[in-house]
This record gives C-alpha cells, structure tokens and sequence, in this order.
C-alpha cells in the first residue's frame, strides 16, 4: 500500500463509473475501491440512459454488453393521469441515433452495475475492497490524505473519489453541509413481468402520466420483458429509520392518488405485486467548483449533485463525471504521476455547471409534472401545440461536453 495510490469510496455506478474511466485512461494506475456492503450489489430498480449516458458507455467498449440486457424503446409518450389524453410525445429509436448519434435507452440499475462490475474486473488491476465502512477522513500537509475506515485500517493515498451517495460520509467531512432535506415527495417503485399485463399494455415505450400532485413513469427494462413502474405523490416522510428504501403499503398510495387514475394507468398499478417506498431527499443545487473538490478530494454523482428524478438523469451524470475525469487523466498522457488536486480542480471546473443545471431542470420538472389550476393548463396546451419541442432536451442529450 502506498500514497501514490487513488482511492474511491463506493461501489455503486458512479464509484465502478470512475473505476474502469481511469483504469482505462492509465492501466499502470495504483487503484483501490472501498465498498461498504457485503457485496457489489445494486437495488431493484430502472434507469433510463438518454443518449448522452448511453455514448459514455460506448466510449468504454460497453455498448455491445448493453443492447444484450437493456431495452430500446421506441417513443416517448406524456399522458393526463385521469382522463387518458395523449398530452405530447417523442419519437425516440431511430429519431436519438440520428439526431445524437447513439440510442436512449431503459435498463434494470443491477443489469447496468453489472455492466459496470465485469468491465472493471475485465480490465484488472483495480482493488476491490467489501466491507470498508468510511471513518475519518484526514487531509495531510503538503500533498495526499489518510483514510481510516471503521474496521480501523489505514488507507494512505495521493487523492480520493468520494462516490458514495446522497448521505456521503466523505462529503459530511469535507464540506460540512448538513444533511440531505426531505423535498416533500415519495416515490413507490417496482417492477412487473410483462406477462402479468393486458397485451395493449405491453408497450415499447416510455410513458409518463400528470396529474395533480403527482405522475407515474413506466418503461421496458430487462430486454423489454419486464415493466419498470415509478409513482411520485407529494406526502409525508415516512415513520422509522431515515432511508431511501421502505416497505409499502398499497393502500396508501392508492389514498394518495386521489381520483381513480385512467383506466390504462389502473390496469398497470393492479398488476404490481410489491410495492417499495422511496422518500426522496436532495440538496441545494451546486454553485461553484469547490462544492465538487477540494484539495485532493472530489465528491462524484450523488455524493456531489443528487438529481430529483424527474428528467432521469441521475444515473447519466453520475457516468458523464467518470467519462470526464477519464478524459482529462487521458490527455495528460503516460509518465510522472498526476498533480491530483490539479486535475481535479480542472474536472469540477468542466463539470459543476453542467451538474447545476440539470438540477434545476429537474427540479422544475417536478413542479411542472404536479401542476393543477393555471399552471396545469398552460402546460397541458404548451405540450399539445409544440410536442417534441417540449420534451426533447438537446443540450442534455447532445452531451456530454468535449473535455
């Protein structure tokens, strides 16, 4: 072990993100990542890769792995929750590879951090550590820093990628903001073999439904035989340990719901056989490069900037700042080691903007999504006179940025 080593802190997408981005970009690399669970594992849920996430992993060599597990759907279509009306739609499939040049597409979260987890061990080299709970974090005087995780070992190490998440231990050391606020709202999540439903609901397709207070989203994942469901309601944290995960109760979001949803959205929400309940929690939006680095620390995905998950690009960022960080150890070239604060301080300059700005999208998103009375109808009368126009994102997907 040594202090020329760079360290991550979190296995998850964005931890292996980083992991295989620099191990590609210098296999000779001293690379460890400490991982707090017992397992690499991922929860049960989807993501959606817009073609900004999905041109990330075919710059590693994984978009073969990807059209293997993942599901390509063909449209994107906006729906009023109650009456079923058709409010705007996408064309997506062949309209994203031309526009883009790469696929949007929808995949199970496990399927890709096993994407992520077998391209990591393929490239070899990298350290992977299980049961490494972080402790103290000790920035050192002149150059690098120690961490000691809770088992008590020692971790000296030239630079540190801090990857683990909304309640980062790392960012509670570093920067001494507080913890993550509740927003209000509650995702119920789960996911449905396509055969359990009607075949007019066996759609290739993302659909996103409005409603006052709320929407849902459902999409294919798993090669399109499985239903990816979300619905958002506004609500109370719930009773019990802070978390992101919680058992539901049906019930319950039906109360939420209010109005009987279109018949459509009903037939799919009977369908589900075990709901899991989310709080969704955030932090204010990022304002500067410190918010991302300091020193020889960088926090990355949702340990920097958590994203509501109303433009679904949690995930997508979270690849995009490995994709950078990869690129800008690549252009440095072979030979003396990296200045880390150097170049870290030159990737939460390219970054952090970006970041900021779709939170705020999202987050607007959210509001618009919920909207009743005025705000509801203006919406509703935008998204049918302009469609396409509304929905498509061209300064997401056209991402991410040359570095």
């Amino acid at each position: 072990m040594d202090a020329e080593r760079l360290l991550i802190a979190g296995g998850g997408l964005a931890g292996l993100g980083a992991a295989l981005a620099l191990r590609q970009a210098a296999p000779g690399l001293s690379l460890d990542l400490l991982e707090q669970a017992d397992a690499f594992s991922e929860v049960g849920a989807g993501v959606q890769l817009g073609p900004n996430a999905v041109r990330v992993l075919r710059d590693w060599g994984l978009e073969g792995g990807l059209r293997e597990v993942a599901a390509f759907p063909i449209d994107l279509q906006v729906r009023d929750a109650t009456g079923g009306a058709l409010l705007g739609a996408l064309p997506l499939a062949q309209r994203a590879e031309r526009r883009y040049g790469a696929p949007y597409a929808t995949i199970h979260r496990a399927d890709l951090h096993t994407l992520l987890l077998q391209a990591v061990r393929a490239e070899g080299g990298t350290g992977l550590h299980l049961q490494q709970r972080i402790g103290a974090l000790e920035l050192l005087p002149g150059a690098g820093l120690q961490l000691r995780t809770e088992d008590g070992a020692s971790w000296p190490a030239a630079a540190l990628l801090a990857c683990d998440g909304l309640r980062s231990r790392v960012r509670e050391q570093l920067l001494a903001d507080g913890t993550p606020q509740f927003s209000g709202h509650v995702a119920y999540r789960c996911i449905i073999n396509m055969a359990r439903l009607p075949p007019h609901l066996r759609h290739n397709g993302v659909t996103a439904w409005l409603g006052r207070r709320m929407h849902a989203v459902h999409y294919p994942v798993r090669a399109g035989q499985w239903l990816n469901v979300v619905v958002v309601v506004e609500g109370d944290l719930p009773d019990g340990p802070v978390g992101w995960d919680h058992p539901a109760q049906p019930q319950a979001l039906w109360h939420s719901l209010g109005l009987l949803p279109h018949r459509d959205l009903h037939q799919v929400l009977e369908a589900v056989p075990l709901w899991r309940l989310w709080p969704l929690f955030g932090r204010p939006r990022v304002a500067r490069a410190a918010d991302m680095v300091r020193g020889p620390v960088a926090l990355l995905g949702d340990a920097a900037h958590p994203m509501r998950p109303y433009l679904a690009q949690g995930a997508a960022m979270a690849l995009e700042d490995a994709w950078a960080l990869g690129r800008l150890l690549a252009a440095q070239g072979g030979g003396a080691a990296p200045d880390w604060p150097a170049l870290l301080q030159r990737w939460a300059q390219a970054r952090w903007r970006r970041c900021a700005w779709v939170q705020a999208r999202s987050q607007r998103n959210g509001t618009i999504f919920h909207a009743g009375g005025l705000l509801r109808w203006g919406r509703d009368s935008a998204m049918r006179l302009l469609g396409p126009k509304l929905i498509d994102v061209p300064r997401l997907y056209a991402g991410p940025p040359p570095i």
